[in-house]
């Protein structure tokens, strides 16, 4: 039996018409634009399968974000567990501090040819004759079941907004039945895969909202139980799971962590549109093609981030200001300003902002014990709790319950959250992409000490030439060339010119370098320069590449945008996901 095995899943749902085995997922950055402004990364919604693992001695920690919509009696989840484990509440500012820490950028530093010497571009070519002719367009709780058989419940237990029961032993029939009695829709798909989990020993988690506890207090989950290989089960996912499902885990130890089953891809930066206007558009697409590559076989991780866990900010996450205490004993008329004095809430009704909690769930602790009178404007009544005292509910108020809760829900996770930041120097962010026919076997993990950190930026230079054509030069010192007004090359849509999105697929074992099973160096090299040669270009003027060069050991994925960076009007562009830096001509080989 393999230990510290461990598997979340958005298994069977409360009722039927809600089936949601898995979070919603969604696209990896499509449609998503730089509005051009600010120093700093633009995040964006980066939903679907995201879990946290750390290591601590004998013990593994889960953390697991849960995405949801639809009715809150409708909310039901499923959890194959390895061991019995701790239940506790989760950050969810833990989530958002790590997806903004970690996304990778792409930096494109451009740069404009000197036209003033002459009448003929850079490259040769008269002004306004573009060198190419044709590129390739872009892709548009219950009660136990009692008796002597069935499922025994061995923990009952309110974690948060979750009412929580472990279940023993039993057929997958019987788990089934038992889940029926309280409330959980079935699949007649669930039964082998539940019954497959039962004969390795596993038990069952089944998780559901408290009674009155609405859509928006769900928070994440945190489970600690003992193991020392952190493991993703799909089996059981897979059941309602979509098409290219996004997963993305992040892992936080002493070195960087790697896929101990499943296989490594570096992914082709070619494939990768760089384009401004287009950012990343095709991004999961090559993702998907990359990780679906045949020695991948569908069951394989990118890199997106390997270094250090500095690189999430604290901020938000805790507080010292953060004082549950404050509130027993408080009038509710001053909870809203102690709320704002602790950083924890804001009103700016003349600017149209409303009235709003800085943390998820300080807005549903209001919600719930202090709740806006009928017919009352709900920014107006947290704007002046004094202008309604005769209408606040009493009988909703608890002030010993409120500062239990914001201690649980939202003082303690950040506390925990940054404690583990602090105790662990390194984090890993891995994503890829499944369907279900390829959620046959669940993905475990393992740390490599002696694997190199996989920045979370690379830096190309676009070469705008004389003739408005445009070179651009990858960090890894490809040149890619592009007619000016044209989209970035679908390199598929042409025979001469088609190249794999996997550069590399890899084994990676807990120690050494890694195992390369597939390189794909070359036949990328021989279809750009295919490529390269139709539109007319022989790679003149070299001296215009990255600084990225050959040495580059960088990746990534994300979304969003940036300006910046050196040379004429630098964009950072944020993709999903790239994996290792690929070096053409000559590399050090990254895992």
């Amino acid at each position: 039996m393999r230990v510290g095995a461990w598997v979340v899943s958005m298994g069977l749902v409360a009722s039927v018409g809600a089936v949601l085995l898995a979070p919603n997922t969604a696209e990896a950055c499509g449609g998503t634009f730089c509005d051009g402004g600010g120093p700093v990364p633009m995040p964006v919604d980066q939903s679907g399968e995201n879990i946290v693992f750390i290591r601590d001695g004998d013990n593994i920690e889960a953390h697991i974000q849960i995405q949801y919509q639809g009715e809150a009696a409708k909310f039901g989840w499923v959890i194959p567990l390895q061991s019995l484990p701790e239940f506790s509440v989760g950050s969810e500012p833990f989530f958002q501090a790590l997806l903004a820490g970690t996304v990778p950028t792409y930096l494109v530093n451009v740069q404009r040819d000197d036209c003033s010497l002459g009448d003929e571009g850079g490259n040769g070519l008269p002004p306004g004759d573009g060198a190419g002719g044709t590129s390739g367009a872009a892709d548009d709780g219950g009660d136990s079941s009692g008796g002597d058989s069935g499922p025994e419940v061995i923990l009952q237990q309110t974690v948060g907004a979750y009412d929580i029961a472990v279940l023993q032993g039993g057929t997958a029939a019987e788990v089934i039945q038992w889940l029926d009695d309280n409330g959980y829709a079935q699949d007649e798909e669930a039964e082998p895969i539940l019954q497959a989990y039962l004969d390795e020993g596993h038990l069952f988690g089944a998780v559901k909202l408290t009674g009155g506890a609405d859509v928006d207090e769900i928070h994440p989950i945190v489970l600690r139980f003992r193991g020392s290989e952190p493991c993703i089960p799909l089996r059981l996912t897979r059941i309602a799971a979509l098409e290219d499902m996004d997963i993305r885990s992040f892992f936080l130890g002493s070195a960087r962590t790697v896929p101990q089953n499943y296989r490594h891809v570096l992914v082709n930066q070619v494939k990768i549109d760089w384009t401004q206007g287009n950012l990343a558009q095709n991004y999961k697409e090559v993702i998907t093609q990359a990780v679906d590559a045949p020695m991948a076989v569908g069951r394989a991780f990118v890199t997106e981030y390997a270094g250090t866990s500095d690189v999430v900010p604290r901020f938000g996450i805790s507080s010292p200001s953060w004082n549950s205490s404050a509130f027993v004993g408080i009038d509710p008329i001053g909870v809203v300003d102690a709320l704002i004095s602790q950083g924890l809430y804001f009103c700016d009704l003349d600017f149209g902002q409303g009235c709003n909690g800085t943390h998820p769930l300080v807005q549903p602790l209001l919600d719930e014990f202090l709740p806006v009178p009928d017919g009352v404007d709900r920014d107006a009544f947290y704007e002046c709790l004094s202008c309604f005292s005769e209408q606040i509910d009493l009988m909703a108020w608890d002030d010993v319950a409120f500062a239990a809760a914001m201690e649980a829900r939202i003082v303690v996770p950040g506390q925990h959250a940054v404690q583990l930041l602090d105790a662990n120097p390194y984090l890993t962010r891995m994503y890829t992409t499944m369907s279900p026919g390829e959620m046959t076997e669940d993905p475990m993990f393992h740390e490599n000490a002696e694997l190199p950190e996989v920045p979370n930026n690379l830096q190309a230079t676009q070469r705008i030439l004389c003739n408005g054509d445009s070179v651009y030069i990858l960090p890894d010192g490809r040149q890619v060339y592009l007619p000016a007004g044209a989209p970035w090359p679908d390199f598929d849509d042409e025979p001469a010119w088609s190249m794999p999105s996997d550069e590399e697929v890899q084994e990676v074992m807990s120690a050494g370098a890694p195992v390369v099973l597939v390189n794909n160096t070359q036949a990328i090299d021989d279809a750009l320069a295919a490529y390269n040669q139709a539109q007319g270009w022989a790679g003149a003027g070299e001296d215009g590449g990255s600084d990225g060069g050959a040495d580059d050991q960088s990746g990534g994925s994300g979304c969003g945008c940036r300006t910046g960076g050196s040379g004429y009007g630098g964009l950072m562009l944020m993709l999903l996901g790239l994996g290792a830096g690929l070096a053409a001509r000559r590399r050090e080989r990254s895992a």
